[in-house]
């Protein structure tokens, strides 16, 4: 499996430790599925974008068509 380096600041790695162990994680899992997470947000974010301009311009797109 592929392995990413991050680097923190000492306020934010101290944040990160105290936010994974108040889930009961290791900061490494509470870290990839904070990622993962943001990675899946923003696909979605884009897809209902993607909709919405289709749905706005689809009259348009018809008489031009």
């Amino acid at each position: 499996m592929a392995g990413l380096n991050l680097r923190f600041t000492d306020e934010e790695l101290a944040a990160l430790r105290d936010r994974a162990a108040a889930e009961g994680l290791s900061m490494q899992a509470f870290a990839h599925d904070a990622v993962i997470a943001a990675v899946n947000e923003r696909a979605r974010l884009f897809d209902e974008a993607a909709e919405h301009v289709l749905k706005a311009s689809a009259e348009l797109n018809r008489r031009l068509a």
